[in-house]
């Protein structure tokens, strides 16, 4: 950004006049934001498009990024006619990004896939001159199916998860291995590698988001996604398993300390949305607990929605802050930081060397071997006193692929 700044090739402005008023192309990336019934809030769509209209005094192509649902971009089309000042010819496009965050440059650039959807051949030829220096495969399609495509990818992801998470609670009442069985799984072409870690549920700014919005347009048009429905429901379970196995072990919470690793919803960046932790920390908080939450860059995000002073809750700087004599721990979040802290840490810093793993962290034996009693998902408990252990709990952990 800074190269592309000093060759004058990239300028910022939040005077929407200028930047729209000459423009070949305008790509719009809003928020398409969660309204309480399901349904995407496209007010910031509409607040752009009647700029754009009221602006723009040559032909330009607007270029919708946002995730918006199937047929939004007919409407933003004629919503800018409608609005138009100038005599001047404006087609609407669907582009839908699919960046994951943390890695969005990356993901832009390296794409797998450019998808552009449009309904005129000006529209797709503007397009694929944009795109050309990229060098990647690009699929054209029609508008709609663009939209749909981006809603499609995103629910199947999180289907995925769904699956594989309800697949790992199945797993822990048969005593089978959840990370073996993924393992398994990962060498079929047909269903791949990625996507199949058990953990507590997806959350952040997309899966949660769109589930709801691909569902509530299906039932808009008299159809029920099954499939969607019971991703969005195990989903919404997963998130506190690991509190109610925790509530199952202990009398109670009331005077405990408890000790909160990993705020956000994923590793590299300080976004909360539908992150597990505003699921747990609250139902902590109400149960008595003195909780003690550590995060790389996630803490100043959570104290504006739960405050020091305000609720018993401490924000420390290093995950070795929060364990030094806490009761029970719980990871949320799989940052690096915390992936550092040894098992033999957490028996020497706990008062009850008692962890609750919501992203499967630590090998079962390792833990057992540093005399944690350890929780995760999909996978057998580990208790310190190995006299509790039945004679099947032995875990083969070490056993590898052998091509």
């Amino acid at each position: 950004m800074q190269k592309n700044y000093a060759a004058g090739r990239l300028r910022f402005t939040t005077d929407n006049t200028r930047a729209y008023k000459d423009a070949d192309a305008i790509f719009i990336g809003v928020g398409t934001p969660e309204q309480p019934d399901g349904s995407a809030n496209l007010s910031y769509i509409a607040t752009v498009a009647r700029q754009i209209a009221e602006t723009i005094e040559k032909d330009c192509l607007v270029v919708v990024k946002s995730t918006v649902p199937v047929g939004t971009n007919d409407k933003v089309e004629q919503f800018i006619h409608d609005f138009l000042v100038h005599d001047v010819k404006v087609e609407v496009a669907s582009n839908p990004e699919f960046l994951a965050q943390g890695t969005a440059v990356r993901d832009t650039l390296e794409a797998a896939r450019i998808i552009i959807g449009t309904d005129s051949q000006w529209a797709e030829e503007m397009l694929m001159k944009i795109y050309e220096p990229f060098n990647l495969p690009i699929v054209s399609v029609s508008r709609r199916s663009a939209e749909m495509i981006k809603y499609a990818a995103n629910d199947f992801l999180a289907l995925k998860i769904s699956y594989m998470n309800d697949i790992a609670n199945l797993c822990e009442l048969v005593g089978a291995d959840i990370q073996d069985v993924a393992r398994g799984m990962s060498f079929d072409e047909r269903i791949g590698s990625k996507f199949l870690n058990a953990s507590i549920g997806y959350g952040g700014s997309c899966f949660p988001k769109d589930t709801k919005a691909l569902d509530y347009l299906a039932r808009q048009n008299g159809y029920e996604l099954r499939t969607v429905k019971a991703a969005i429901a195990v989903n919404n379970d997963q998130k506190t398993i690991l509190y109610k196995k925790a509530s199952n072990r202990l009398i109670t919470f009331d005077g405990l300390k408890v000790a909160v690793l990993g705020l956000t919803f994923k590793p590299g960046t300080d976004d909360l949305r539908e992150a597990p932790s505003l699921e747990n920390v609250p139902l902590l908080l109400e149960r008595g607990a003195h909780v003690y939450a550590y995060d790389p860059v996630g803490c100043d995000n959570f104290k504006q929605r739960y405050p020091e002073g305000e609720y018993n809750i401490k924000y420390v700087d290093k995950p070795e802050e929060a364990l030094s004599g806490a009761n029970v721990c719980f990871i949320f979040t799989e940052w690096s930081e915390i992936k550092a802290v040894q098992p033999k840490e957490y028996k020497k810093l706990m008062r009850t060397p008692l962890v609750y793993d919501g992203r499967n962290i630590y090998g079962i034996e390792e833990m057992q071997d540093a005399g944690v009693e350890y929780y995760s998902i999909g996978r057998q408990a580990v208790v310190e006193n190995k006299d509790l252990k039945s004679n099947n709990s032995y875990n083969p952990g070490h056993r590898q692929y052998i091509a």
